[in-house]
């Protein structure tokens, strides 16, 4: 296959963790403030952001055993929003249409506000597991227009280790251009270790994934592995998603898991051991098939691999960012833990 030109579609991008204590509610509003301001919200729009976490941020304090929101600004191809995530580990919600008609809840259970965040977002939604916890999801647009689906749905979420500011974990999604067929190209970077140094190779990774010119993920996984020469190296992972075909092709070294849920159905794609810009074995590629309505999960070695999809009930028909974040919430090996999540939903 030739060289190949990309358009961006969707990447990570720094992410606010807050966790809950009695100052979230301030922090919170002030932060998802300033993010508004910065992608050029008018100061109504702005007012409904600083809202919409306040309701969160009071929803997690009054009625959540433990939690934090996560807050940033999301690219997808041509629009920007701010994106709002509260996540916490119970009790869930118990009658969530109750809680978005009148906005209340039962006594020690998670409810209050939901409406209030529907109303105001424009993009949201909820996923709730009795017992295990709840993820809220938020979204506001730039011009207040949320853009047309395309063929594919993409959603991440990064977690630095607690007690670092930046996380050395990254994603990135490139749509390919002039093969007459849609065709995706992901790419999942785990630095090693934590901290800034990890993040350096991280963001190594993630500018050789822009500029390579190929479509085979093992000829983008060896031009990773050059571009990361001279870091502490890598867990990184080449995810093609080829519509014509229906099928996912993985290239990969390290610790990187990746699975479709299809129909209730799993399937598994392999990562070899190494390490991107140091011992990189000779790379192989995986496939399995990738029909309409399946959904691609990546994640690093900070989540356990035993979850299961039936552990997830309806979450895979939620936005790639509520996949992504549900799986960070209950997965994770050890809570607040480094992590990084994506999920890639091909339209029905």
């Amino acid at each position: 296959m030739g060289p190949v030109n990309g358009t961006l579609v969707a990447e990570a991008g720094d992410v606010h963790w807050l966790r809950a204590d009695v100052a979230l509610a301030a922090a919170a509003r002030r932060q998802a403030g300033q993010l508004a301001h910065s992608i050029g919200l008018s100061a109504e729009r702005v007012a409904r952001v600083e809202l919409c976490v306040t309701e969160m941020a009071t929803n997690l304090l009054k009625h959540a055993d433990d939690g934090s929101l996560a807050l940033r600004v999301v690219r997808a191809r041509d629009s920007v929003a701010v994106e709002c995530l509260s996540l916490d580990s119970g009790p869930g919600i118990d009658d969530l249409q109750s809680a978005l008609r009148d906005g209340t809840s039962a006594a020690g259970t998670l409810g209050i506000g939901m409406g209030a965040i529907e109303r105001l977002a424009d993009v949201w939604g909820v996923h709730s597991l009795r017992g295990r916890g709840t993820v809220v999801h938020a979204r506001f647009w730039a011009d207040g227009r949320t853009p047309p689906p395309g063929p594919v749905e993409t959603g991440g979420l990064t977690r630095p280790i607690s007690g670092e500011q930046v996380s050395g974990d990254t994603w990135s999604v490139r749509a390919m251009n002039g093969h007459g067929t849609d065709a995706f190209l992901l790419l999942m970077c785990d630095g090693l270790g934590h901290g800034p140094l990890a993040a350096r190779a991280a963001e190594r990774a993630r500018s050789a994934f822009r500029d390579s010119r190929h479509l085979s993920p093992e000829a983008v996984l060896a031009d990773v592995h050059q571009g990361l020469r001279g870091t502490r190296g890598a867990a990184v992972a080449i995810a093609l998603i080829d519509l014509a075909d229906q099928r996912v092709r993985l290239s990969g070294a390290g610790n990187i898991s990746a699975l479709v849920e299809s129909g209730g159905s799993r399937s598994a794609l392999l990562s070899m051991p190494g390490i991107v810009g140091a011992q990189m074995p000779r790379p192989r590629t995986f496939d399995t098939a990738f029909p309409p309505g399946a959904v691609l999960v990546m994640h690093s070695d900070g989540l356990s691999e035993r979850w299961r999809s039936a552990d997830f009930p309806g979450l895979f028909g939620q936005d790639p960012a509520v996949v992504a974040a549900q799986i960070l919430n209950q997965a994770a090996v050890r809570r607040d833990d480094a992590g990084i999540v994506v999920a890639v939903h091909r339209q029905p």
